[in-house]
């Protein structure tokens, strides 16, 4: 009979295969050793050409040069909403005799707005009015939020104003976002344009702020004395016609149809 292998002394090729390969990991570290030991040891001038004082800058070089990798900023998935709470972060605007003011209004509003819209899938981000981010700021597009004076000034005093600057980098994206905002907002609302455009609104501070490729306008939603029920009892409607407005500007909705 021939002789038996022992199963515990045989040899897999997977055993062979990783030790062959150790040897030769081994083998590559003692050349790297022995290569840097000649280089210490020889004198240069026996080495030919300028080999001897090539080898240890490489050497060197190899150790501490690091690989560049450049990494690359990860793009916006959507359009960033930047809303301006009117005078938040700074006085209380414009206030009524029993104490309701301007500012509560308009960052009521930008509450209901900024969540719409996130519900929307878009990024927003709500500003206080003087803001230090204003400067420069990049975004599709932003609305500052206000609301006109609370004490009676006569039974026109009613609706809601819209305006972008008065002297715009791009004049034609201003005019479609404030025509949206316009549109949509009187259909939700059921207010009337009021044309009584001041140089407050044509002026508004942010517009100069911001990077010139922010298309921007501001929207003054309600008197606070004759639209006053609808400024404080139904926010949520108030909030859905700026939705609107900035839904069909970043979506180039229709606006054959005016109100």
């Amino acid at each position: 009979m021939g002789a038996s292998i022992n199963p515990a002394h045989a040899v897999s090729p997977e055993k062979t295969t990783q030790g062959t390969f150790y040897y030769i990991q081994v083998a590559l570290g003692v050349a790297v050793m022995l290569a840097t030991i000649f280089t210490a040891w020889t004198d240069p001038s026996l080495l030919p050409g300028n080999f001897g004082e090539k080898l240890p800058e490489a050497l060197i070089i190899q150790t501490v040069i690091a690989p560049n990798i450049e990494t690359t900023p990860t793009p916006r998935l959507n359009p960033l909403i930047a809303l301006v709470a009117g005078h938040s972060g700074n006085d209380s605007g414009a206030v009524c005799p029993d104490g309701l003011t301007e500012r509560s209004i308009n960052e009521t509003v930008a509450a209901y707005v900024r969540q719409y819209l996130v519900d929307k899938g878009l990024e927003v981000e709500v500003l206080q009015e003087f803001d230090p981010k204003l400067v420069g700021y990049k975004a599709t597009a932003l609305v500052s939020i206000h609301a006109d004076s609370c004490y009676y000034i006569n039974d026109q005093a009613t609706g809601f104003k819209v305006s972008s600057a008065l002297a715009n980098p791009n004049p034609e994206r201003a005019a479609r976002l404030t025509a949206c905002l316009r549109n949509r907002y009187g259909k939700a609302t059921g207010l009337p344009l009021h044309n009584s455009i001041t140089n407050d609104m044509t002026s508004y501070h942010a517009f100069s702020e911001i990077d010139a490729d922010t298309t921007a306008a501001i929207i003054e939603v309600g008197f606070m004395n004759l639209d006053r029920q609808l400024l404080t009892q139904n926010p949520e409607r108030i909030a859905s016609g700026i939705v609107d407005g900035i839904l069909c500007y970043i979506n180039n909705e229709d606006l054959s149809a005016t109100p």
